[in-house]
């Protein structure tokens, strides 16, 4: 019986400048089958509805648009069934960046690295891996960090309490899979990606957290993962 063909990662781009959407464009799709581009967009608004006219799996995202804030589209996906978001920026801002991973990036790749880290990463976050560049990683972490003593010092201790045993299992989890898919990670727990979707959403909402990454910080800073029932 003849094996099922693998389907391409279905990527949609949005970039202002016309000569970038191009170079993108051909380096992706020079990579068939493996990938394809299944749209582009130069704006906001544009981007949302090719998001739910295509359907893709990646989002390669600009988040300097000219006359928008690619961050906005992150805020209009939060909360819906989303593509993975990649960042490709020349902008260098910690900041900034640091805050598209709050918002749902799934990691950020520099215009001026190689059409070969450019693919790879899109291969990872396409796998719900965590993407990086080494360059910027530790300024990001480091901001990211410092914004979550910001916003948690003043945090009543009994948030933490409110997490029961089994939430404090999947937080050990997160910490230990970072970067993991959620399959791997429910499937480590023994529980459907659903339930652990569910759980997810409990201690986010309980510890005041938006997203896995915030989460695993979250965590790492207050060694939340050595202290499992």
């Amino acid at each position: 019986m003849r094996a099922c063909a693998v389907e391409p990662i279905r990527v949609l781009i949005v970039d202002d400048h016309k000569s970038v959407l191009w170079g993108l464009e051909k380096l992706i799709d020079s990579e068939q089958p493996l990938m394809r581009v299944v749209g582009k967009a130069t704006r906001c608004a544009e981007a949302l509805v090719a998001v739910e006219h295509h359907q893709p799996d990646v989002l390669l995202l600009d988040v300097d648009l000219e006359e928008d804030n690619g961050l906005d589209i992150l805020d209009a996906l939060r909360g819906r069934s989303c593509p993975n978001v990649l960042i490709v920026s020349g902008l260098r801002d910690a900041q900034m960046l640091e805050s598209a991973m709050r918002k749902g990036a799934r990691g950020v790749v520099c215009k001026a690295e190689s059409a070969e880290s450019i693919l790879k990463a899109i291969v990872h976050v396409h796998k719900g891996e965590f993407w990086l560049p080494r360059a910027s990683m530790a300024k990001i972490l480091t901001s990211a960090l410092d914004h979550g003593k910001a916003g948690h010092e003043n945090a009543p201790a009994t948030a933490e309490a409110t997490l029961t045993p089994t939430e404090r299992r999947i937080i050990a989890a997160v910490v230990q899979y970072k970067g993991a898919q959620n399959k791997v990670i429910a499937g480590a727990l023994g529980i459907s990606c659903n339930t652990l979707r569910n759980h997810l959403a409990s201690i986010y909402n309980k510890i005041d957290v938006h997203s896995r990454l915030d989460l695993y910080l979250y965590a790492k800073e207050r060694k939340l993962e050595k202290h499992v029932a």
